[in-house]
């Protein structure tokens, strides 16, 4: 439960002793904007049967019909509308309303983070809302400017090149060192500038003498290919070709391994 509350009702979106770092004019903005919020969204359900006047009215979420006595959810800043006690959730991410606490915003009913997200972007970084006048948006998500930095080393990310691990930036130095996969014809890291080509679960660069066939070194790119141990053929006939060498190469391995020595 508590979990829950300190993900839907972050303390940071109303109280600003959560924001140590915010200049003066961020805390002002955050004051306005969480009393604006209370006075004007901010509510709790009431759990009690339905009572008579409201027998056969629809929930306002899933539609079915309540009945006198069954359990239901009113909302005063709502009208009389009743919800199912599992259908009184947020109309974003679909969780139910801890404690029952609520923000509406058009006739909908929102958690504390979704609703302020109507209204303000939240950094990626701290999870702070974000009242400054630019913030750094990319792949989807916001960061304020000094918060966009390397995943890994912390360098400052701003105006510069970077990669995208697992939603974070990172770095061209850390991501080629930590995290670029090796190229399976030529062995070295596929870095950050690099065009890379995957097929079942392998990396090539995308370049013609690593992605190409590997008896005849056709380009294989926006071409048709098999793929047989790891290794890419333009066509069947290369791949028995391939496997008739290796064939050939064995035998010959093991004739020379059963071949008598000389002092013998």
């Amino acid at each position: 439960r508590a979990r829950a509350l300190l993900q839907q009702l972050p303390p940071q979106d109303c109280d600003e002793r959560y924001c140590p770092e915010l200049a003066e004019e961020e805390r002002r903005q955050l004051r306005a904007f969480s009393a604006r919020r209370r006075q004007e969204a901010l509510g709790q359900g009431l759990a009690c049967p339905v009572p008579g006047p409201c027998h056969g009215c629809p929930c306002r979420k899933c539609g079915r019909r309540l009945n006198k006595g069954d359990p239901g959810i009113s909302a005063s800043r709502l009208g009389d509308q009743f919800w199912h006690p599992s259908c009184f959730s947020c109309h974003f991410c679909h969780q139910q309303l801890v404690d029952l606490i609520y923000f509406q915003q058009d006739g909908r009913i929102y958690c504390g983070r979704h609703h302020a997200e109507l209204f303000r972007p939240r950094c990626a970084s701290c999870d702070q809302l974000i009242f400054m006048e630019e913030c750094i948006e990319a792949e989807g998500r916001r960061w304020h400017l000094e918060h966009f930095c390397c995943l890994e080393c912390d360098e400052p990310l701003r105006g510069q090149r970077y990669v995208m691990r697992s939603g974070r930036p990172c770095c061209r130095g850390c991501f080629e060192s930590l995290f670029a996969e090796p190229c399976q014809a030529c062995g070295d890291p596929i870095g950050a500038d690099s065009e890379e080509v995957t097929h079942q679960g392998l990396h090539w660069h995308a370049r013609a003498a690593c992605f190409c066939c590997s008896l005849c070194r056709a380009p294989l790119r926006g071409q048709p290919l098999t793929c047989h141990r790891g290794r890419l053929f333009c066509s069947d006939t290369c791949g028995r070709g391939q496997d008739a060498s290796s064939s050939a190469s064995d035998s010959s391995d093991s004739a020379f391994a059963s071949a008598p020595s000389p002092d013998s």
